[in-house]
């Protein structure tokens, strides 16, 4: 199938699949109370002929609702490829056409939930430069198709036409469940609130203080959040590299395969919290231009944990040319209130560095050639010491990099030089579209 010959439609189950989760919602929040009925000994189940025609009553014109705006939805999206275009139509009665230069396209996310997956559905998410409005989401495909529509989307991306097959990728890392679960229970936060969680279960059954459920309850669902929840995301996690970019497999409920094309990443961190760096372990950070909001918190790790030197050389290939250790890093001034000696910055042809925290140690690295500004600031304590920090701005996201409390001297000589070899990478690199083709 090539989506560039005619239009398209979502799989035909897309539509009973809209209308089962619709009759779901309604059961949950109506359905199932129909059925309830008032006593004196307060509420109970009944089937009674009378509340089994109450129930019918609404549950059939409901049934149809839900049929028939499934079917609805599945008849108003259609899309296309058009030349270099993503074309996408929505609506029945008033249409809207919406037209995505493929150029544009920062990733492409193969996302199946746990009931699609049933059904070998797959929803296509291509994100987009351009913030919260930017996402483009097909639910749901073929899983085979959307396969196919990804690849051709990446291949027109490239410069390459659409026929052109799937791109071979070579395996880099994959994350064992054991390093996953360790990793996220070996925090100072989490280990502070499991021993609080176990303090306030103590003072519980001792003393029978029942109060101390107010302590436990709020502790133990943000356990469940910070190690449950992604501990289910992240499972199976996998990154692999190939010409059409670093892909990412993960997930144990809900499935995604994330694909980043070339030159996309906009800057990337190398985390490393204190119990980590006795064991050698590293989390990958990325910013990438296109995912916003809660898309930006979802699409945000490159690689949740893994060996520092495998974090090394997964950053080395989302900015080829460089080695983040080879790059000096010079410390903050001594007029600085305080200075680990750890912290630093440097540049080299293709990146600043920028390295600082206790007892979080992260290591924030943009390529020149992303760069979107390079500005100085000063609070008025900086002022008063002759100090100054230097920012070199990617577009919103979890890393931003800094070099904190520089001579002012140095900071300027530091935004002048990083300008001039952002300019410079820009004028080499050239335009990250079509990139296959130059």
């Amino acid at each position: 199938m090539r989506f560039s010959e005619g239009t398209h439609r979502l799989h035909w189950a897309t539509a009973p699949l809209r209308a089962f989760v619709f009759l779901i919602v309604y059961f949950v929040l109506l359905g199932f109370p129909l059925l309830l009925t008032q006593t004196d000994d307060g509420v109970r189940l009944e089937l009674s002929a009378e509340v089994a025609v109450r129930f019918l009553l609404v549950t059939v014109p409901m049934t149809a609702i839900a049929v028939g705006s499934g079917l609805w939805a599945w008849l108003a999206l259609r899309f296309r490829i058009d030349g270099d275009d993503l074309v996408v139509e929505t609506g029945l009665l008033r249409k809207r056409r919406r037209s995505i230069p493929i150029s544009r396209v920062q990733a492409i996310d193969l996302v199946r939930p746990l009931v699609t997956r049933v059904f070998a559905l797959a929803e296509v998410r291509v994100e987009l430069a351009g913030g919260e409005q930017s996402e483009i989401a097909l639910r749901y495909l073929g899983r085979r198709s959307a396969q196919q529509l990804r690849a051709e989307l990446l291949a027109r991306a490239a410069g390459l036409p659409g026929h052109t097959p799937e791109a071979p990728e070579r395996h880099l890392w994959r994350v064992p469940f054991g390093a996953l679960l360790g990793s996220l229970v070996l925090r100072l936060p989490v280990l502070g609130a499991a021993l609080l969680f176990f303090a306030s279960l103590v003072f519980l059954v001792m003393y029978a203080e029942g109060g101390m459920l107010a302590v436990a309850v709020p502790v133990l669902l943000g356990l469940i959040r910070a190690v449950i929840a992604p501990m289910v995301m992240y499972a199976n996690f996998t990154v692999a590299t190939s010409p059409d970019g670093i892909r990412l497999r993960y997930g144990l409920l809900e499935t995604r395969m994330q694909t980043l094309p070339p030159g996309r990443v906009q800057a990337v961190s190398i985390v490393e919290p204190m119990i980590w760096k006795a064991i050698g372990w590293a989390r990958v950070e990325v910013t990438v231009a296109g995912y916003a909001g809660e898309r930006q918190a979802l699409s945000s790790t490159l690689l949740p944990v893994a060996p520092r030197h495998v974090a090394l050389h997964l950053v080395s290939q989302v900015f080829p040319g460089t080695h983040i250790d080879a790059v000096p890093l010079l410390p903050a001034s001594s007029k600085a209130v305080s200075v680990d000696r750890a912290d630093g910055a440097g540049t080299d042809d293709v990146v600043f560095v920028s390295r600082h925290g206790w007892p979080c140690r992260r290591t924030d690295v943009i390529a020149h050639a992303r760069a979107q500004s390079v500005r100085l600031t000063a609070n008025p304590l900086q002022r008063l010491l002759g100090l100054a920090t230097v920012h070199v701005d990617a577009p919103p996201g979890p890393v931003q990099v800094a070099a904190s409390d520089r001579d002012l001297g140095e900071a300027r000589a530091i935004v002048e030089s990083t300008a001039r070899r952002a300019q410079a990478a820009r004028r080499a690199g050239g335009d990250p579209t079509h990139w296959a083709a130059r």
